[in-house]
């Protein structure tokens, strides 16, 4: 069977198992998924609440979040299949995503836990508002936030890759990020 498959130096390739390994790397690629995790810690990245429902909304932390296209306005974000909010945003067709600042680290770990309520107490400690565009939570403090209706849904493992269309955005007063880099929570400040 002939194939169209090239072989570049310093590249990763899949193996015939599927797996990918780097070319010169000192790593296994055999998909140890431990591994993996502490690779891809590496690379720091904002923290976001994603929300979605109206009269039971749903919430969670999310480092899988970005923007797609300008024109036309399209976010993505990265749900495991087996959280709540995954059913919510297929059964709404709408989410939020609210970017956090530096000072919300506590609602980060909160809508991060396993041990959070999942009935109408999710939220009800949690200063937000309702927003204009889908009803989904926004989480006041922010830095900024965008609505999406959802445009579609694609494969990723044991997660789905939530393709938004943006119906609103808004930035709140904030400029401090929270940022997420080595399993761990980190504060950048802002330029003001």
């Amino acid at each position: 069977m002939a194939t169209d498959k090239q072989t570049v130096p310093g590249v990763a390739t899949a193996g015939s198992n599927g797996t990918v390994g780097a070319a010169g790397s000192n790593g296994t690629g055999r998909g140890d998924h431990a591994e993996l995790r502490t690779v891809m810690g590496m690379f720091a990245t904002g923290v976001t609440l994603v929300t979605s429902g109206t009269d039971l909304p749903h919430g969670m932390t999310a480092n899988a979040f970005s923007s797609v296209s300008l024109e036309p306005a399209l976010v993505l974000v990265c749900v495991k299949r087996t959280a709540v909010l995954h059913a919510t945003v297929l059964a709404q067709g709408t989410f939020a995503v609210s970017i956090l600042g530096a000072d919300q680290e506590g609602l980060a770990r909160y809508f991060a836990s396993s041990s959070r309520p999942r009935d109408e107490r999710e939220f009800e400690t949690v200063d937000h508002w309702a927003g204009r565009h889908t009803g989904a939570p926004i989480i006041s403090g922010s830095l900024a936030w965008v609505e999406c209706k959802l445009a579609a849904v694609y494969d990723g493992g044991d997660h789905s890759i939530f393709l938004g269309s943006v119906l609103g955005t808004g930035r709140g007063d904030g400029h401090d990020a929270l940022l997420f880099h080595g399993g761990r929570f980190v504060e950048v400040a802002g330029r003001g």
